[in-house]
Formats: C-alpha cells, sequence, structure tokens
C-alpha cells in the first residue's frame, strides 16, 4: 500500500496495518501518501466511474479509492454511500444575500448523515485488521452509520451515548440496526473518554473522527463538490463545526486536490459552530493558539461538543486556507433551518449552521457579494423531529370531518 500513518505534530510515520490512534508524541495522525501518487490520477477516471454500475464505482467515496485507501475491492464495505445532491434555491440566495450559493445535502446518505463517509472506511479498516468489536461516542449520526456499518460487516458495534442529549430519531437507527447502545451520565466528551481509554485497552476498535481513516472517508464530500462542479472550485466552504472532523478533513481534501493539480485555487472554508457550543470560536477569537472545553448546550444536537479532539488539526487548515470561524445563536440556526425546509430540501438543526453562518458572513462583509459559497448540510431534516415540531409555527388541530367546515380552513 501508498499509505502510511503521519503525525501532524512531529511527522514520525507509522504503518497502517496496525490499529494506532495517535503518535507516541501524543499528536493526531492523518492517513499521507505520495503526493506523485496523486498527481498521476486524472480528474477524468472520477468522471468515468460515474457511468460504472460497481458498487465501489457508484459509491461517492470509493469512486476516488486511489486517493482514499489503497485496497483490494473485495475488502471494502459500501452501502454505497455518497452521490448526495448540490441543490439551489433562489429562496436560499436572497435569504443569504449571497446569489451564487448551493448547498450539498450530505443527509441523503444511506443513514441520513455525512458520518457514512467516513464509517465506510472505518468500517472497512476495522475488518481488514481483525477487530472483532467496533465502538464509538456519539450526540447520535456517528451512532447509526456506525451501526449500519458494522451490520452489513457482521462485527458487533457498541455506542456511547449521553444520556438524555439525543435525538430519538438517531438512536432509533442505532438500535434498529442492532447496536449495543450505552447511556452515559454526561456530556458527549465523558463518553468520548470512556470508548478512549477502552480502545487503548484494546477491548474496541474506535471509529470516531480521531480514527485517521474517518477523516479519509469524509475527504470525498469536497472531492464529489469539485466534481459536481466540473473541477472548478467556489470561493468559499462552510461548514458546522462539532468535533471539528470536516473541518479538518476538508482542509485536507481541498489541499490534495489543489496540490495535485484537480483544481486551480484554493478555497476559503469557514467553520461555524453553535454559540453554546463554541470553543472552537472561543480560540479563534484568541489567535488559535489552545481551545478551552466547555459544558455544550445548543438545539444543534449533532454538534454539542465542549472539546473537539480534531482541534490541531482544524487549526491547520484555517490558517493555511485563509479560512474563519464563527458562532451562530441557536434562534439564528432555528430560522436558517425553517428557509431550508419551506424549499422542500429540510435539515437537522446542526445543518443549518452553514446558511446561518453564510448570511452572517455576508452581513459582516467577509463572504462577497461576487463569490461562490457552497454549504455543507450534514444531516436529513428526519433525524431530530422534535426540532421540526417544536419550531415549524405549526400545530395539528383536530377538525370535524365536515366538507364546509374543511373548505374554509383551507381557503381562509
Amino acid at each position: 500500500m501508498n499509505e502510511v500513518l503521519r503525525c501532524i505534530e512531529c511527522q514520525q510515520e507509522y504503518s497502517i496495518d496496525r490499529i494506532r490512534y495517535s503518535c507516541d508524541c501524543g499528536g493526531l495522525l492523518a492517513v499521507e501518501r505520495p503526493l506523485e501518487k496523486l498527481k498521476e490520477l486524472q480528474t477524468s477516471l472520477f468522471d468515468q466511474r460515474c457511468l460504472s454500475q460497481k458498487d465501489v464505482d457508484v459509491s461517492g467515496v470509493w469512486r476516488f479509492r486511489e486517493g482514499i485507501l489503497s485496497i483490494p475491492e473485495s475488502e471494502i464495505v459500501t452501502h454505497p454511500e455518497g452521490n448526495t445532491r448540490l441543490y439551489r434555491r433562489k429562496a436560499l440566495a436572497h435569504w443569504s444575500g449571497i446569489d451564487d450559493i448551493a448547498f450539498k445535502h450530505e443527509g441523503e446518505n444511506p443513514t441520513g448523515s455525512f458520518k457514512d463517509r467516513g464509517m465506510t472506511l472505518a468500517v472497512t479498516q476495522a475488518k481488514r485488521l481483525g477487530a472483532n468489536v467496533v465502538a464509538c461516542a456519539s450526540t447520535g449520526n456517528t451512532s447509526a452509520a456506525l451501526a449500519a456499518y458494522a451490520a452489513q460487516a457482521g462485527l458487533k458495534s457498541v455506542v456511547f451515548l449521553p444520556d438524555g442529549k439525543v435525538a430519538m430519531g438517531k438512536l432509533a437507527q442505532a438500535l434498529g440496526y442492532g447496536a449495543q447502545c450505552l447511556a452515559i451520565t454526561g456530556s458527549f466528551d465523558v463518553a468520548m473518554a470512556m470508548v478512549k481509554d477502552l480502545a487503548e485497552r484494546g477491548d474496541v476498535y474506535l471509529v470516531n473522527s480521531l480514527n485517521p481513516f474517518r477523516l479519509e472517508g469524509q475527504k470525498s464530500i469536497i472531492w464529489e463538490i469539485l466534481q459536481n462542479l466540473s473541477w472548478q472550485a467556489p470561493d468559499w466552504i462552510v461548514v458546522p463545526g462539532g468535533n471539528l472532523g470536516n473541518t479538518s478533513a476538508f482542509g485536507k481534501a481541498l489541499r490534495e486536490a489543489y496540490d495535485a493539480g484537480w483544481i486551480s485555487k484554493l478555497p476559503r472554508i469557514a467553520s461555524i459552530q453553535a454559540e453554546g457550543a463554541n470553543p472552537f470560536y472561543k480560540s479563534y477569537q484568541q489567535g488559535l493558539r489552545s481551545l478551552d472545553a466547555m459544558e455544550p448546550e445548543t438545539v444543534a444536537t449533532a454538534i454539542r461538543i465542549g472539546n473537539p479532539v480534531n482541534f490541531h488539526k482544524a487549526k491547520r487548515v484555517i490558517k493555511d486556507l485563509n479560512g474563519v470561524v464563527e458562532q451562530v445563536t441557536d434562534q439564528e440556526i432555528i430560522a436558517a433551518k425553517l428557509v431550508i425546509d419551506r424549499q422542500g430540501i429540510g435539515c437537522e438543526p446542526a445543518s443549518a449552521c452553514s446558511l446561518a453562518g453564510a448570511k452572517k458572513l455576508r452581513d459582516q462583509g467577509i463572504i462577497k457579494a461576487h463569490e461562490s459559497v457552497v454549504g455543507i448540510l450534514t444531516g436529513h431534516m428526519l433525524k431530530d423531529t422534535d426540532a421540526v415540531l417544536q419550531h415549524s409555527g405549526r400545530e395539528l388541530e383536530p377538525i370535524r370531518a365536515n366538507l364546509e367546515e374543511i373548505s374554509k380552513k383551507i381557503l381562509n
């Protein structure tokens, strides 16, 4: 294989044939390959695969496999995932003040979120290395993806959930796919610490975004966007920020695409956090020197994370791509969600950070009127039906089955 695991701090390299989540120095690991190998790849190869009916080519992850993970096709665990749509709506452009704005809807993945893209890599690697039990801490979407892919691979899955902090739609998915679900007293970060300890003991194979293979899969979101745009990069990518896996993966994907010669310019990245779960934003305000953990609380449950494990990767991306970090209130999130929902697209609350954040950055003059923007919708509307019912502004009212009454109700 061409790939190695490389520490982002000290550059120490390790084989991908052994289970490892961090460097001996404590630094985060990234999957790396020689730049010459990427330069050898032509985007026409990826485009040609769109005509194929093979699962690995239909997959919006494995279509790019030479830049993702070199592995025999027979070993790949894929649903397949990806091939999500890029949406444009006049109402979204008008509301945000950005004429050229589109949204990549990752809620169209098999389990309803972008997590499927990373999970196909993580579970494929777990199976390849002989793991029997795969585990994650989750605010919901990761647990659904893990449970589904583990079921397909024939592996036992265990998910650690912050008690009372997970939307029922996501919990139902994990239970339905057969995962063992443990409700941990405390926040996501407490659950994450438990899984990390178990992984270090060798009891489980960890598939949170601390696992570098997860981020390799999530890179494909960017490469598929570029393919959607005929390999013409936008000016901005706007993404919700929670554990900062996507922010990290997106920066890596853009840098690799640019260095390989697939695109002629590097977009800027805007990572958007909820005001009630904003440690990355606070760090950005202080020059990204350090990160202070916090107790998070926000309606955007998917990014209700107070101590993001990918901080050091994400801060490098913001610096490398001249990116920005912004925060939006729960009220701004819900307002943006209502606009997205009413366009027949729909999303879970965390996804709406992309639109809310893009509007805020446009209002501030950071995003310019002439610039092109792609926002990421990370999860499906049905991931959090409580949010829809609580904030839609509409209630179901019983009405008699009387034709005249119903007609009057409709026409008023």
